[in-house]
């Protein structure tokens, strides 16, 4: 920051100190929900998926590797953290394959928990299949939240990218993958 532009800001909060010198404190409420309950978690979560245009699979888990196989046949499919993956070598793929740290019913919302590096790996394939176990879908943001570490990089996907012009024309697939395929296994 240049020199100029730190002194405006110490003036400014030296202002606004003075201002609120001798002002008594003030409690501040926090009764923030800290928890939500969801009858049926994957249901929900798999309907909001597909609000988001996303598409779903709801699996016993001993299905996930065959559904897996079937969904990526033939396809040339980058695993994060598999090793480094040039951007040559992303361009070129197919698609991304990743697990999620959490999902959140109530928003349909997948949390990537990713290394250092991973995002590129995430956002660059035009298609991302994510397998999401039933036990990690939470019922909303709150419980997602207590169960994240903040020192990670997260990423938050509600649906395959998407993004809308002035005229509310929805294009998919501009900051990230078009198709966001996901597997829920049971």
């Amino acid at each position: 920051m240049d020199t100029g532009a730190m002194g405006a800001r110490e003036e400014i909060l030296g202002r606004i100190r003075a201002a609120v010198k001798g002002a008594p404190d003030v409690e501040i409420p926090r009764d923030y929900r800290t928890s939500v309950t969801v009858a049926d978690p994957v249901g929900l979560f798999a309907e909001r998926l597909d609000d988001y245009r996303a598409i779903v699979h709801v699996v016993p888990a001993a299905d996930v590797d065959a559904k897996v196989a079937e969904l990526t046949e033939g396809k040339r499919m980058v695993v994060p953290g598999e090793r480094a993956w040039t951007r040559d070598e992303l361009a070129a793929a197919d698609g991304v394959v990743t697990g999620c740290a959490i999902a959140i019913a109530e928003t349909g919302t997948i949390v990537l928990d990713t290394r250092q590096g991973e995002r590129a790996q995430t956002l660059l394939p035009d298609y991302h299949l994510c397998l999401v176990r039933a036990d990690q879908i939470v019922g909303g943001v709150p419980d997602a939240v207590a169960r994240l570490d903040p020192a990670r990089p997260l990423t938050w996907i509600s649906g395959p990218s998407a993004t809308s012009d002035i005229e509310l024309n929805r294009v998919e697939g501009v900051h990230g993958p078009r198709t966001l395929e996901v597997i829920i296994s049971t």
